[in-house]
């Protein structure tokens, strides 16, 4: 009886097990799944400096008719944009520029950054995170306490300094166990000085499409922006050294 009773406990044990590995892995699926089509369907070639000034005076009739549905319809692009991991954000901030103006591009930008960036941390935490701790290693041990200790300052800075990729930083949080809310607030916090850099160059490009030229897209690396940028990240250190000072 004891051998049955085990027997239906692990026949019982097995589906469940299946549907939770199931609901573990449909966020990063959904995801892939959404890169691909997009791929497929080729909508990535809109996300360029060539569609846009293709397409400029369509998109700023629209502007001009409804602002707020495409206020909403642009936020939303954007986070799906970041979600699927689609190229293009870039692209997609300078044309806020052009189309809301700086400051509003800037918030827009940074609320749809925000958003995709929490559904990929989401969905690598779901299913990826005890995956890719496990083929990491042991060192990794090692850095999530210290991580976690200093959560928000640590995620500021891999933020503010663009020489990490945008859909990296989404992953490391989400494997060292980061809270939703310290990751949120420090990816809204962090990319706001990058996004109002590309939206002040998208608030002239009309006049620079005019003229022939094209804007350039490495201007976050030219000196002039990337020391205050590297800057800002020091400064968001400073907790942590604080910290190991006072021991």
């Amino acid at each position: 009886m004891a051998a049955m009773d085990d027997g239906f406990a692990n026949g019982g044990n097995g589906p469940r097990q299946r549907r939770g590995a199931a609901r573990r892995w449909l966020p990063p699926a959904l995801l892939l799944a959404g890169l691909g089509l997009a791929l497929a369907l080729g909508l990535h070639r809109h996300l360029t400096l060539d569609a846009l000034a293709a397409h400029r005076e369509t998109l700023a009739r629209f502007v001009a008719e409804d602002g707020a549905l495409a206020a909403a319809a642009y936020v939303g692009v954007y986070a799906l944009a970041v979600a699927f991991s689609v190229p293009g954000a870039t692209v997609l901030t300078l044309a806020g520029g052009f189309l809301f103006g700086t400051v509003a591009a800037t918030a827009y930008a940074v609320a749809g950054a925000t958003l995709g960036a929490i559904a990929v941390f989401l969905a690598a935490r779901s299913a990826l995170g005890g995956l890719l701790r496990a083929k990491a290693g042991p060192w990794v041990e090692r850095l999530e306490g210290g991580f976690r200790a200093n959560a928000f300052s640590y995620t500021l800075f891999l933020r503010l300094v663009p020489l990490f990729p945008f859909w990296l930083v989404n992953l490391v949080p989400a494997v060292l166990g980061v809270p939703l809310g310290t990751y949120a607030l420090a990816t809204l916090v962090g990319i706001v000085p990058g996004a109002l850099v590309y939206a002040s160059v998208g608030n002239g490009l009309g006049a620079v499409l005019d003229a022939g030229g094209r804007p350039d897209l490495g201007l976050v690396f030219a000196p002039k922006v990337l020391l205050p940028l590297l800057g800002l990240g020091a400064l968001s250190l400073l907790p942590v050294l604080g910290k190991r000072w006072r021991r």
